[in-house]
């Protein structure tokens, strides 16, 4: 499974941005969002059920973040609102197949927050 994320940019605090996720194919259990800070582990952001209308948020972006699918298209978004500078980070797209485990990711996509 390949997956290629786009969509990352510059933005000022207080503003938005919806990430992409292209995944070259469908066979999927589920997708996630996950980011890495500057100096930081990565940490979880948000994932989504393939084939359930099933959603799990971090705590630090639950009512400003939305993960979404459009299985037709095999694509996954990750709509970024009201965006602190804390959110600054290389985000990454991973998979998993038939596993509990994330064992595909792209190569990750840079979100800056300026404040």
């Amino acid at each position: 499974v390949q997956l290629v994320e786009s969509g990352g940019g510059l933005v000022q605090a207080g503003g938005s941005l919806r990430l992409s996720c292209a995944a070259s194919e469908g066979t999927l259990t589920g997708v996630g969002w996950f980011r890495q800070a500057p100096g930081k582990e990565r940490e979880f952001v948000a994932a989504i059920r393939w084939s359930r209308e099933s959603t799990d948020y971090a705590d630090s972006v639950k009512g400003r973040f939305t993960i979404s699918r459009d299985n037709a298209k095999n694509m996954v978004y990750l709509q970024m609102n009201s965006l602190k500078p804390e959110d600054t980070a290389v985000y990454y797209c991973a998979a998993r197949r038939f596993s509990a485990k994330f064992d595909y990711w792209g190569q990750g996509t840079q979100v800056t927050v300026s404040s």
